[in-house]
């Protein structure tokens, strides 16, 4: 076998058909790999190799072609079937001297992955798991086209087949679309052939057993059935009578029911045993929190999937899958809109987007559409990345919400132009199972008895002196508040009385940082700012936030007998504060101190518990910035403002079952220099193919002189 398979790879390597090969592989890597990865700064390789595999309908067959083909045009296959050594031994040392030519572009793309995990949060799991399930598609894929070769002398034939069937694997989806866009017993048996979609599974974050093993049996069984191919001529030759072909077809049929119970069986193994999480941040992989909520479960949980499950979203069934895995009372059913398209109205009045969850408990239910699945960044209206992955979070939130009856209440002041709560910070609050709305004191006489909580975010116009009797009022009986503070120079004489009643103040200034450990993108008022030990901080305490346009919260603890302060966030002692009307920040560019501006640290959040007459504690968290709660402001620490907004929430709001898991953000963007962009992209797309063709060329031209 040894010598066979070192004469295998010289003959590929002394002609020109492995060396074209090679620059065609590399070239292609290479100008996915300068897209997406160096210009884009995508931070792993799935899409490269996505890119490439179609390749593999082109180069596979022309790489095989001469296999078995032209020995037997040549009669040199003769050699082979009256050869002292097993057929088995032959096949295997062709097989694997295609295999290492297919090896080496592998090789440079494991280089590309380790130089890459330099230039910043690179998914070095996620790149050698898509390379490994790449490596596997190719070797699928060569075997197949090894049997085929062994079939015919012609090498034009077996080239023509070969791309037919690997083509057919390739467009097996959209084939069973076609035959049956709901799904039947046929689009079942021919998703057997479905090679591209056991592919795309190994590119999404988890090592998906099923896929590799598909991948490694149905190699070996094309390789057997390369074998069984050879021996039948074999004994075509020798004249031994029938039982030789009884035993080869017993063999053959024993191997292919062996390799389909294989499969089968792993399928159907529970979700933890199958697909592994190799994501850095472990977007895949269920929390404690998870765990030990679903595996407490006494009420049967239903989650229905509104999708014909053949185009399920893969990430989201993972998590579904290994929700239920974790107890015997949730169940998760595929419900094909196609068949039951009225189905979604006995639970809402509006159609959820496909792949969209109802989760329904004992009393009630809840609709997570898909598109709440997924957290967003958009540049446009139509241009938009996805940034992270919240099926746990959402589907965690939804569980909570139907095996509870508890559902406290806050709610957001209106009517001063404040803001609105954002994407992830409105979900926040829906995730922990509150109620919560927005509420015009103008049309009130006071705050609800319910209101647990309410929220003010950075009004820019004055409070009546009404609308704030109507607050303090309530804080009086006990409310709790959350405060957040505009940056504006207009006066808010009464909106300041909120902040008097707990014996705060805010600087006329915005804080700026000397320190530029504390700041980002070299602009000191864009700060990170030192988060003290709380349990509003404790999910962020070992982290960062980041808070632009920060203002200083000033109080007394002397002075104020009645009010409990915590600091939970400040600036650093090298810190100050620049009045508004010292400075124009939108077009400053020298941010030195200067004469008069305020020294630090200050607090820039605040947490303030006063006895009131009613003897009640009132309890109020002050924010010094209107940006902090913003989906802008939180993409720069991804989730970390959420989760300090979530224990605001927690600690004022009572809840009998309050369970956040935050959206887990996917790796930053790389970023390259020009002069890097333009070496490796010179290297990748010209030098490296260009190189491996000359060579190529130059030994075939050698050759032919000879």
């Amino acid at each position: 076998m040894n010598a066979i398979y070192k004469r295998e790879v010289k003959s590929y390597f002394h002609s020109f058909i492995g060396w074209l090969f090679l620059a065609a592989m590399l070239l292609m890597m290479g100008i996915y790999f300068t897209f997406y990865n160096i210009l884009n700064g995508y931070p792993n390789i799935s899409y490269v190799l996505q890119g490439v595999v179609f390749l593999f309908l082109f180069a596979f067959p022309i790489l095989t072609m001469r296999s078995f083909a032209e020995e037997r045009k040549l009669k040199t296959d003769q050699l082979i079937l009256t050869a002292p050594i097993s057929i088995g031994k032959i096949v295997l040392g062709k097989y694997l001297a295609l295999l290492t030519v297919f090896v080496i572009p592998i090789v440079v793309a494991s280089i590309a992955i380790v130089v890459l995990s330099f230039f910043g949060d690179f998914q070095v799991g996620v790149s050698f798991t898509a390379l490994f399930g790449f490596f596997l598609y190719g070797a699928l894929g060569l075997a197949i086209g090894i049997f085929v070769s062994s079939l015919t002398e012609s090498i034009v034939i077996s080239a023509v087949l070969t791309f037919i069937v690997l083509f057919l694997g390739y467009v097996m989806p959209g084939i069973c679309s076609m035959a049956s866009p709901t799904g039947n017993m046929l689009t079942k048996i021919l998703s057997a052939f479905d090679t591209i979609s056991r592919f795309d599974r190994m590119l999404i974050g988890s090592f998906y057993v099923p896929s590799a093993v598909y991948f490694l049996s149905l190699s070996l069984l094309f390789l057997f059935f390369t074998v069984q191919s050879i021996e039948k001529r074999r004994y075509s030759i020798s004249g031994n009578g029938w039982k030789p072909y009884a035993f080869q077809y017993g063999m053959t049929v024993t191997t292919i029911a062996l390799t389909v119970i294989v499969n089968i069986l792993v399928g159907h193994l529970p979700e933890r045993m199958i697909s592994f999480d190799v994501t850095s941040n472990r977007l895949y992989t269920l929390t404690e929190d998870t765990k030990d909520f679903v595996a407490g479960l006494i009420e049967d949980i239903t989650i229905y999937a509104l999708v014909n499950e053949e185009y399920k979203d893969n990430n989201l069934d993972t998590t579904l899958r290994k929700i239920e895995d974790l107890s015997d009372n949730v169940k998760v059913i595929y419900v094909d809109p196609a068949t039951n398209p009225r189905f979604y109205a006995n639970y809402t009045e509006t159609e959820p987007s496909s792949n969209s969850l109802i989760v329904t408990g004992p009393a009630r239910s809840r609709v997570i559409d898909y598109n709440d699945i997924y957290a967003y960044e958009y540049y446009s209206y139509y241009e938009y990345q996805i940034t992270g992955y919240d099926g746990e979070g959402q589907i965690i939130a939804a569980m909570t919400y139907v095996a509870t009856d508890d559902m406290p209440k806050i709610y957001v002041i209106d009517g001063h132009e404040e803001l609105a709560l954002e994407g992830e910070f409105s979900q926040t609050i829906q995730k922990k199972n509150i109620a919560y709305e927005t509420l015009s004191l103008l049309q009130t006489d006071a705050i609800p008895e319910d209101a647990q909580a309410i929220i003010i975010n950075a009004p820019v116009r004055d409070y009546s002196e009404d609308d704030v009797d109507k607050i303090l009022a309530y804080l009086e009986k006990g409310g709790n508040m959350i405060l957040i503070t505009a940056w504006t120079d207009e006066a808010l004489p009464n909106f300041e009385r909120l902040l008097d009643y707990y014996g705060v103040s805010l600087t006329d200034g915005i804080i700026l940082e000397s320190d530029k450990d504390k700041y980002y993108a070299e602009i000191p008022y864009f700060l990170f700012p030192q988060i003290a030990y709380d349990e509003i901080t404790e999910s962020v305490y070992e982290t960062s936030v980041f808070m632009p346009y920060a203002q200083g919260l000033l109080y007394d603890e002397a002075a104020s007998n009645d009010v409990l302060y915590t600091l939970l966030l400040s600036s650093s002692a090298n810190s100050y504060s620049k009045a508004y009307q010292d400075a124009d920040f939108e077009i400053m560019t020298d941010f030195k101190k200067a004469q008069g501006d305020k020294e630090g640290p200050f607090a820039m959040a605040l947490k303030a518990s006063k006895s009131t007459e009613s003897g009640m504690a009132s309890n109020a968290v002050f924010v010094a910035s209107e940006l902090f709660f913003t989906q802008d402001a939180d993409s720069i620490v991804p989730g970390n403002n959420v989760k300090f907004f979530g224990g605001m929430i927690d600690a004022f709001v009572e809840h009998k079952s309050s369970i956040l898991i935050p959206v887990k953000y996917y790796s930053t963007a790389l970023s390259f220099t020009t002069n890097a962009v333009t070496i490796v992209g010179t290297l990748s797309i010209l030098a490296i193919p260009v190189s491996c063709l000359i060579v190529g060329f130059v030994i075939w031209w050698r050759r032919r002189k000879k």
